[in-house]
């Protein structure tokens, strides 16, 4: 089940490596935009993992919502959100992308979303349009598990 408290003295879930009070809350706490495309996907991952969906819609271009509302994002079963993992991101001018994935359990089993995402920046204000699915990409047996547990994926999530 998604967590919706956190400390906010412990590490962001948007894996920044940071502390959510200097990550992403801020930008939860509507004090600060996102400034880049990246921070906008770290934020959205964030807000999924700590269920605030008013932040979703919110950051989510109105011309690209085709109806979804909060109660949509809320609907059970929720994935239980693991870690992020920024492949790429880049911006020219008003646009923007970040190629990410985006690990979760759900029913005891771990996958990802796999995307590569479009940001348009309107008014100052980044927002998500839309993305382009990928397949997922799983570790190898010898790398870091996606939990975060600091395990080989072999000895933690892929059993």
């Amino acid at each position: 089940m998604t967590n919706p408290n956190i400390d906010p003295q412990s590490l962001c879930p948007c894996c920044s490596e940071r502390t959510y009070k200097d990550c992403c809350q801020e930008f939860h706490l509507l004090k600060q935009l996102p400034q880049t495309p990246e921070q906008l996907m770290r934020s959205r991952f964030c807000a999924f993992y700590l269920a605030q969906y008013p932040y979703l819609i919110a950051t989510h271009h109105p011309a690209y919502l085709n109806g979804l509302a909060e109660a949509d994002l809320a609907k059970e079963p929720l994935p239980d959100w693991l870690s992020l993992d920024v492949i790429t991101s880049s911006e020219k001018g008003l646009a923007g992308t970040v190629t990410f994935q985006a690990w979760y359990r759900l029913d005891n089993e771990i996958d990802a979303i796999h995307e590569c995402s479009s940001f348009v920046k309107l008014d100052g204000r980044w927002l998500y349009t839309e993305g382009v699915q990928k397949s997922t990409v799983f570790p190898k047996r010898n790398d870091l598990c996606v939990c975060l547990s600091g395990k080989k994926f072999k000895q933690c999530c892929s059993r």
